[in-house]
């Protein structure tokens, strides 16, 4: 295939880019619940040592735990909290606007004659055809330049 000359990323570029992002994301999160898992073993050593103000602090986390109780999974590890996604509201459509019907206009049918610089000669009804031709011919004759036949519709103004 050819290279882009269009300057931007293409989409297979901008999903690889996403795809690696996410992956580290990935990574970032795991890395954060390990290093959790060894604060809570570390902080259990230390509990051993004084275990008189374990017993004080435990019962404030237990009220703590009560509060977060989902956070916890049954083997005892924290999860993230998931932050509730924000509702996306629906922009309304603005009301469509009104338009008005169009008046109709009335055109009449017209043969009209003109010559090579575009100026009427003369102006005959759709019916009559052979009189604006018969024009057409005298002017020929008469002018010995070139007359054509156009039909034109015209608006009827009463």
């Amino acid at each position: 295939m050819a290279k882009r000359t269009g300057g931007g990323r293409s989409r297979m570029d901008l999903r690889r880019e996403a795809d690696a992002l996410e992956a580290r994301e990935r990574d970032t999160e795991k890395e954060e619940t390990e290093d959790e898992d060894e604060e809570d073993d570390e902080d259990e050593e230390e509990g051993e040592e004084g275990e008189a103000e374990a017993e004080g602090e435990a019962e404030a986390e237990k009220d703590a735990d009560e509060d977060d109780e989902d956070d916890e999974d049954e083997d005892g590890v924290k999860k993230k909290k998931k932050k509730p996604k924000a509702k996306v509201k629906k922009e309304k459509a603005p009301p469509k606007k009104r338009t008005r019907a169009v008046k109709e206009i009335r055109r009449k049918a017209m043969w009209r004659v003109f010559d090579n610089g575009g100026k009427t000669v003369g102006t005959f009804d759709f019916s009559n055809r052979v009189g604006a031709e018969e024009l057409m011919a005298a002017k020929m004759e008469e002018k010995k330049t070139s007359f054509y036949i156009l039909m034109i519709k015209e608006e009827i103004t009463e």
